[in-house]
């Protein structure tokens, strides 16, 4: 997928906005503080919410690669708990 290790990942190409970033948001909270998970989520909407939400959320964004298949993913880091 990509050159960066993740310790969880969460599919949402399934959920539109706003439940993209809630179940997001949820799978992140389940981390532990430095913990990277990988969200794979569709093109359009998911890809301009997401990532701006998770980082107000105050998470670190590492990359957003782009899957050549209509999809993304984002890898984050989780900061604080």
């Amino acid at each position: 997928m990509a050159d960066i290790q993740y310790d969880e990942e969460v599919d949402i190409t399934d959920k539109v906005c706003p439940l993209t970033f809630v179940k997001a948001k949820v799978a992140i909270d389940e981390l532990d503080e430095g913990q990277i998970i990988a969200i794979r989520m569709n093109d359009g909407e998911p890809v301009q919410n997401v990532p701006r939400s998770i980082k107000d959320e105050g998470h670190q964004i590492l990359k957003l690669a782009d899957n050549e298949d209509g999809t993304y993913t984002l890898f984050v880091k989780k900061v604080g708990d």
